[in-house]
């Protein structure tokens, strides 16, 4: 399973809740997602305007947000479900977030200044990555990273729930909504498992 696939399993556990992956200290974001997509057109996120970030944080948002989820086989990327967008609305719609998303973006830049002599959006591709490594898994992380590492879990989790929610993303869980089925009664491999193979007529 790679880490795409992972988040993907992670993501749909956390949208049938209702709640993002951090647990449950953070506040469900179904009402924001459902905020954003019914009312937000494919027209409208081509003219979005950021309403909270500034341009650096925007385009560090679109960055990370699609390192987090790149294009793969079935679906584009973040940037191309509209994340970076459902994460600037989602700024206004929950305020709680605002601090902690701007806080880590800074720290992520000032860490990427220690230790490349860049911003976040101006290290390459392989800076970007180490930095990530740093921060990415939680029971690796050193402990002067755990900042970073609480802000890349909030961010994960923001990135995953935009991006399932959206119409890319709920393609590329194969979801097919309500459909008529004709249902034949459970397979004889289920009535087995429960000890009522014999049972079946």
């Amino acid at each position: 399973m790679d880490r795409r696939e992972a988040l993907r399993t992670l993501s749909l556990g956390t949208l049938a809740a209702g709640f993002v992956m951090t647990g449950c200290e953070t506040p469900p974001l179904k009402s924001t997602q459902d905020k954003f997509w019914k009312h937000i057109s494919e027209e409208d996120l081509e003219k979005w305007e950021k309403q909270f970030f500034t341009d650096h944080e925007f385009e560090t948002v679109r960055q990370l947000a699609n390192m987090i989820i790149p294009t793969d086989e079935r679906s584009g990327n973040a940037e191309e479900a509209g994340v970076p967008e459902f994460i600037d609305f989602t700024m206004l719609d929950r305020p709680s977030y605002q601090t902690p998303i701007r806080g880590g973006l800074n720290w992520l830049d000032i860490q990427c200044q220690k230790k490349f002599d860049n911003t976040f959006t101006d290290c390459t591709e392989e800076e970007k990555v180490a930095m990530l490594d740093e921060i990415a898994y939680p029971d690796d992380a050193k402990p002067e990273m755990q900042q970073g590492v609480s802000f890349f879990n909030r961010f994960r989790d923001l990135v995953a729930s935009g991006f399932w929610s959206s119409k890319m993303g709920i393609e590329d869980i194969g979801y097919m909504g309500n459909q008529p089925y004709a249902w034949e009664g459970c397979s004889h491999e289920a009535m087995e498992h429960i000890g009522l193979a014999d049972k079946k007529s």
